[in-house]
């Protein structure tokens, strides 16, 4: 019986020592496979940090920067009550200089001429009416006669209206600067002024002291189109 008894506390030590020798190996199984994956997490972190672009410091990415950087593509939705802003579109209009006018060297240039010198708009109306009145003076096929096309006696050496300029450029100054000068011309600058309406700068030349004749007070006016006839270059 006491053999028993001091057998089993052997058999039980080695059954435990069996035991713990198990445990022991399963523990060290356990740790040796953990260490690999710990090593593959490790590399996959810094492969992460390795491909993830640097931002420099101070410098904000916005948030569709990101969405492009990641590949994504983003809409951007308007409220159906959102308008745009009307846009503005200018007006632009170039003046002809009297150089070019010269060159052109017509009828029509030349009444042109005057309202540039007179600073006046260069509007169809006015220039309709000043070619009216060199039809009335000098007639359209020699309207550069005496290189006076509406008789003027201002500047030209002949009260009258019968004088002369040196060119059909200082005629076309010294028409403006009379009417300009002359209070009895104020109902023609100021109709010319307005640019609005050759019938009322023709009614204004006939009750001015411009022509002995008011020219019929408009009975001997003509209104039709005027030829347009460009004058010989030396006239200007």
């Amino acid at each position: 019986m006491r053999g028993a008894i001091e057998r089993q506390p052997a058999e039980s030590r080695a059954a435990r020592h069996s035991a713990a020798a198990r445990g022991g190996r399963a523990r060290t199984s356990k740790h040796r496979s953990t260490a690999p994956a710990a090593a593959i997490a490790v590399i996959a972190i810094v492969a992460t940090l390795a491909l993830a672009p640097v931002t420099p410091a101070g410098i904000e990415i916005s948030a569709a920067e990101t969405s492009i950087a990641g590949g994504t593509a983003q809409t951007v939705t308007v409220a159906p009550d959102v308008t745009a802003p009307p846009i503005s579109h200018e007006s632009y209009t170039a003046a002809t200089g009297p150089e070019t006018l010269i060159a052109n060297g017509t009828n029509e240039d030349w009444a042109k001429l005057v309202l540039i010198y007179g600073d006046w708009p260069v509007t169809d109306e006015n220039v309709a009416v000043i070619m009216q009145w060199m039809r009335e003076e000098n007639g359209p096929d020699n309207w550069w006669n005496r290189n006076n096309p509406l008789n003027n006696g201002h500047g030209s050496g002949g009260g009258s209206g019968l004088g002369s300029y040196d060119s059909l450029d200082t005629a076309a100054f010294y028409a403006a600067d009379n009417l300009l000068k002359r209070s009895f011309y104020t109902a023609i600058v100021a109709a010319l002024e307005d640019g609005t309406s050759a019938a009322a700068v023709a009614q204004a030349i006939w009750a001015s002291p411009w022509a002995s004749s008011h020219y019929g007070n408009g009975a001997n006016w003509t209104t039709s189109p005027v030829p347009i006839v460009e004058a010989p270059a030396s006239a200007w």
